[in-house]
């Protein structure tokens, strides 16, 4: 398997609320995640996080505050290396779409959890990423919010 085939690119979507970022997690089978998959052949990793973050999610609109700044996943599972961004949206409630290839959503269930509830759901290789997002909304809130 050569490099590009093991990285993927996603997004860690939040909304504002009153008490404070809530990150949309997702659930398929047993595993939490952020929205993610495969980057295509020519498309870029920003590109592929839209991409995928609409097909798992149905969220097409999302603000991406924070421009291109990304977070890297150290690498896991012979590996894989996942890039996110942070991306923001003001819709409360997803509806997973139907996947054409599987005739199902690809994932189970979603929530909008806070960053310590992320913590308990998360996989730990997303610990760095969680932490980066902390911190640049923290930043964000002082310059923007």
């Amino acid at each position: 398997m050569n490099a590009a085939a093991r990285r993927s690119a996603g997004a860690v979507v939040f909304r504002r609320t009153e008490r404070g970022p809530r990150l949309l997690v997702l659930r398929a089978y047993k595993n939490w995640d952020f929205p993610k998959g495969m980057i295509e052949p020519g498309e870029s990793e920003l590109d592929a996080a839209k991409r995928e973050t609409a097909e798992e999610t149905g969220l097409a609109d999302l603000e991406f505050p924070f421009g291109d700044e990304h977070q890297d996943t150290l690498a896991y599972s012979g590996g894989k290396v996942a890039r996110y961004f942070l991306a923001e949206t003001d819709k409360g409630v997803i509806e997973l779409p139907v996947s054409a290839e599987l005739g199902r959503p690809e994932q189970h269930e979603w929530r909008w959890v806070s960053f310590d509830e992320a913590e308990e759901l998360l996989p730990p290789r997303l610990g760095v990423v969680l932490d980066w997002a902390r911190r640049q909304l923290a930043i964000g809130k002082r310059r923007r919010w």
